[in-house]
């Protein structure tokens, strides 16, 4: 952990307002975009993302800096993230049709489009059309495999990381991530 970082948790332990606006300034966008990914509803992903920074606010003075404040963040992005899909799926309100409105363009995968490239117009409906059969897979995946392809694939977290998130031994984090990207290239695969 940084200096940088221990200075801006002391500082929100303080509750100090600043502090939390920086954090949310620093992480709302990775945050947001692991509930979207995670939901594939930006409604329900925006509210969750609320969620996770005011659980953060209220439960700041029990992080002990053992893993970066991101992991910590991560964590109950993930936790929240899949007690939301439960709470869903068990009121039927899962709504599919989120995924032809628009994925936010800051939060979807950079990996499909590089942002220094200039792309021709046929080119960018192509990968805006990638990016939704995309997410409509991932939220096809259970939610213990769609966690693991958001944090490393999308996020491009470190096993390490991941294994401190989700609270699994690298060895099932791996195996899991393997049948995962399977499960998630077979429905791709349909789709195209």
């Amino acid at each position: 952990m940084t200096r940088a970082e221990r200075r801006l948790i002391r500082r929100l332990k303080d509750r100090d307002e600043r502090a939390f606006s920086e954090l949310i300034e620093e992480q709302g966008d990775r945050v947001f975009n692991l509930c979207f990914r995670m939901l594939g509803n930006r409604q329900e992903a925006e509210d969750l993302a609320q969620e996770v920074f005011i659980t953060v606010f209220k439960s700041v003075d029990s992080f002990r800096g053992d893993s970066k404040l991101s992991t910590w963040l991560y964590r109950i992005a993930s936790n929240l993230s899949k007690n939301r899909i439960k709470y869903l799926a068990r009121r039927h309100d899962r709504s599919k049709v989120e995924f032809d409105e628009g994925i936010d363009r800051n939060a979807a995968s950079d990996s499909l489009t590089s942002p220094k490239q200039a792309k021709r117009p046929d080119e960018n409906m192509e990968g805006q059309q990638l990016e939704q059969i995309m997410q409509q897979a991932i939220s096809e995946l259970g939610e213990d495999h769609r966690i693991l392809i958001v944090l490393r694939d999308i996020e491009e977290l470190s096993y390490d990381e991941i294994c401190e998130i989700t609270d699994l031994a690298e060895g099932t984090v791996k195996s899991r991530l393997h049948r995962a990207r399977l499960a998630l290239r077979k429905k791709m695969m349909t789709r195209m």
